[in-house]
């Protein structure tokens, strides 16, 4: 079994992501958890998906992370070229941490640690 976390950063203000919505899912489609960043901009998804909307074990596996920036930035009156950020991951390991530093028209993401 393997843990997955994220961390958004809104690069533009310098300010961590809080409330945006995140969904883990297969490549297939099957989505397997959706939670919201919290006042840190984190997730973490562990063991059962119980505690972030899922019923899932999560596998070293291929994995899709989406965020829904669109509506994130909409809902803070803000433009963006992205409305959705989609990362292809590779879980594999004990802990697999993905990071999106976000902006209104640009976005990095690397396996943090």
């Amino acid at each position: 079994m393997t843990t997955c976390s994220t961390h958004v950063l809104d690069a533009a203000r310098g300010v961590p992501a809080a409330g945006l919505e995140v969904t883990l899912a297969t490549p297939a489609g099957t989505t397997l958890a959706t939670a919201t960043t919290d006042a840190d901009g984190r997730i973490r998804w562990d063991g059962p998906l119980a505690a972030a909307g899922g019923t899932a074990q999560l596998d070293p596996a291929t994995y899709v992370v989406s965020f829904a920036t669109g509506d994130w930035y909409a809902a803070a009156g803000r433009d963006t070229f992205f409305p959705h950020v989609d990362l292809t991951v590779a879980l594999s390991g004990a802990h697999v941490h993905v990071a999106l530093l976000l902006s209104p028209y640009a976005y990095t993401t690397y396996q943090g640690s």
